[in-house]
C-alpha cells in the first residue's frame, strides 16, 4: 500500500525570495583596547589584519581608568563579528538583498577613541568613524559578494558623539555616502540622487533589488529625535523639516509611478513602553507616555501612504517585536475640504528587528526573511540566534519561523492587524500566539517574557497606536 501522495504546490502560487535583515551591529573595534591607536592609524583596508593579530601594546594607567568609564556592556567584538559573516557565508548567501536599519557604531564610540587615542589630531575621530562604517561594510559584501546592501543610519551613527549630527553640510554623511550607494549598487541617476540626498539628510530613494516596480525609502529619523542635537550646538528643525518633505514628494512619486515601497529607518515611532514603565509614569494621572521620537509626522505620513508602503523595517529597540501603522479615519469635514479618504488598508507593518549585538544580554540575531515579488510583501521570515554572546565556538540555530509561530500566511497589514487583535483580547497572554511572542520578544533570555508579560495590556497598545493620546486611551481603557 502506498502512502499518501505529498501535496504539490497550486500551479499559481508565488515564489519568494530570499533577503536578509541584519540590525544594530553596533561593531566595537575597541573590545581590544590595545589596538585603537593601531587601527587609528591604519587605513580600513589594514584593519582585518590588525583585529586578527594578538594584543597591542599595554594601556597606560590613565588610558585604563578613562576606557573602564566608558563601558556599558559588551557590544558586537570581532570574534562575534566573525562568526556571523560565517553564518551568513552559509545561511544567507541565496539572499537577493540585505537591509540594515542602523546602528553601525558601538556605544560610546567617543568615549572609546578618545580614551584610548588621547593624542589623537583634529579629524582622526571623524576618520576613525568612518573606517569603521567601511570595515563593516566590506566585509559584509565580502561575505555576500554581489549582493545589494541598502543601510540606514542610527543614534550610535555619528562623527561627532551619540544622537549628533550637524544640521547643514555634516561631513559623516557626506563621507559615507560614496559607500552607502557602493554597498547598494547603485549607477546613474539613482546613485547620483542618493549621494546628493544622503549627504544632505541621510535619506535615499533606490530601487529595491529583485522586486518589480518597488523602492526601498531609506531615512535617517534621528533628526526627529527629542534628544538629537548638532555636532556644535543644538540641534535645529531644519532637517527634519526637510527630510519629511523629501519623503512626501518620493512617495507621492512612487504613486504616480504605481510602485510599491518599502521603508527601512532606525527609530521607530511610537512610545517607549520600557522607559515609561521604568520612570513610573503615570499616564493614565494625565502624564504624557515616553516617546522614542519627538514627532510622530514619519508614522502619520506612512499610514496616510498604507495603500503603497508595503513594509516598514526599524531597529533600535534591540528586540523581536511587530507593530502597525493604522491611517486616521478622515471625517466628514475633512473629505469635504478636498482631503484624500484613507487608503483602502488597514495599515504599515512594521518588523522590529532583534539586534546583533549583545550589549542587553540578548544573544545575537539575525533574520531570514522570504519576500513574495508580486506584491512586494514579506511572506515570512526565521530568526537565527548565536548560542552565546561571544563570538567564540559559537552555534547558530533557527530560534524561530513566524508562519509557525503565530499561524499566519504572510507578515502584511492584514496580518499585523489580526495579530494585535489577538494580543489585545488576550490581557493575561495566555494563548499560544501571545506566549510565543513573549518567548521570542528578547532572544536567549527567557525571564524577560515574566516583565513584559506584567505590562501584556499596555504592550499590546503600543503595537497599533503611535500617538500619545491614542496609546493612553487604549492603556488606560485596558486597565479599568
Amino acid at each position: 500500500m502506498h502512502g499518501p501522495t505529498p501535496a504539490r504546490p497550486a500551479v499559481n502560487a508565488p515564489a519568494t525570495l530570499p533577503a536578509l535583515f541584519l540590525s544594530d551591529i553596533h561593531l566595537d573595534p575597541f573590545i581590544d583596547p590595545t589596538k585603537a591607536a593601531a587601527l587609528n592609524a591604519a587605513p580600513a583596508g589594514e584593519w582585518p589584519a590588525i583585529l586578527a593579530a594578538p594584543v597591542g601594546p599595554a594601556l597606560t594607567a590613565t588610558q585604563q581608568s578613562a576606557f573602564a568609564a566608558c563601558n556599558d556592556g559588551p557590544d558586537t567584538s570581532y570574534a562575534l563579528w566573525q562568526s556571523t559573516l560565517s553564518e551568513l557565508r552559509k545561511t544567507a548567501a541565496s539572499s537577493r538583498f540585505v537591509v540594515i536599519p542602523g546602528d553601525l557604531l558601538a556605544h560610546k564610540f567617543d568615549c572609546k577613541f578618545h580614551a584610548l587615542v588621547p593624542a589623537a589630531k583634529s579629524g582622526d575621530y571623524l576618520d576613525f568613524t568612518e573606517k569603521t562604517v567601511r570595515y563593516s561594510l566590506s566585509t559584509l559584501r565580502a561575505a555576500l559578494p554581489g549582493i545589494p546592501i541598502y543601510i540606514t543610519l542610527g543614534n550610535n551613527d555619528s562623527g561627532c558623539t551619540d544622537y549628533a549630527l550637524d544640521s547643514d553640510h555634516d561631513a559623516f554623511l557626506a563621507g559615507l555616502a560614496p559607500l552607502v550607494a557602493d554597498a547598494a549598487r547603485l549607477s546613474g541617476t539613482d546613485r547620483t540622487s542618493a549621494e546628493r540626498d544622503f549627504a544632505a539628510f541621510g535619506a535615499y530613494n533606490a530601487p529595491l533589488a529583485a522586486l518589480p516596480h518597488t523602492r526601498i525609502l531609506s531615512i535617517d529619523d534621528l533628526f526627529f529625535s527629542a534628544k538629537y542635537a548638532g555636532c556644535t550646538g543644538p540641534g535645529s528643525p531644519a532637517p527634519a523639516a526637510a527630510e519629511l518633505a523629501w519623503l512626501k514628494v518620493q512617495l507621492a512619486a512612487a504613486r504616480a509611478a504605481h510602485d510599491r515601497v518599502w521603508v527601512v529607518s532606525h527609530i521607530p515611532p511610537g512610545v517607549d513602553l520600557y522607559a515609561t514603565a521604568r520612570k513610573l509614569i503615570n499616564v493614565c494621572g494625565g502624564a504624557r507616555p515616553t516617546m522614542f521620537l519627538g514627532s510622530e509626522a514619519i508614522a502619520e505620513t506612512l499610514a496616510a501612504n498604507a495603500d503603497i508602503v508595503r513594509l516598514a523595517l526599524f531597529g533600535h529597540t534591540h528586540d523581536d517585536e511587530l507593530r502597525l501603522f493604522a491611517p486616521e479615519v478622515a471625517t466628514s469635514d475633512e473629505r469635504l475640504a478636498g482631503d484624500p479618504s484613507p487608503p483602502a488598508s488597514p495599515g504599515v507593518p512594521l518588523k522590529i528587528i532583534a539586534s546583533l549585538t549583545p550589549v542587553h544580554g540578548n544573544h545575537p540575531t539575525f533574520t531570514l526573511a522570504r519576500v513574495n515579488p508580486a506584491t512586494a510583501t514579506l511572506a515570512d521570515y526565521t530568526v537565527f540566534e548565536a548560542s552565546n554572546l561571544t563570538g567564540i565556538a559559537t552555534a547558530w540555530s533557527a530560534e524561530y519561523t513566524y508562519s509557525s509561530a503565530y499561524h499566519q500566511p504572510a507578515f502584511n497589514a492584514a496580518a499585523a492587524s489580526t495579530l494585535i487583535s489577538k494580543f489585545q483580547s488576550d490581557p493575561s497572554a495566555q494563548t499560544s500566539s501571545s506566549q510565543a511572542y513573549l518567548r521570542n520578544y528578547f532572544p536567549g533570555a527567557g525571564t524577560l517574557a515574566i516583565m513584559l508579560q506584567a505590562v501584556w495590556p499596555q504592550y499590546t497598545c503600543s503595537m497599533a497606536h503611535d500617538s500619545a493620546a491614542a496609546f493612553t486611551a487604549c492603556a488606560c481603557s485596558a486597565a479599568k
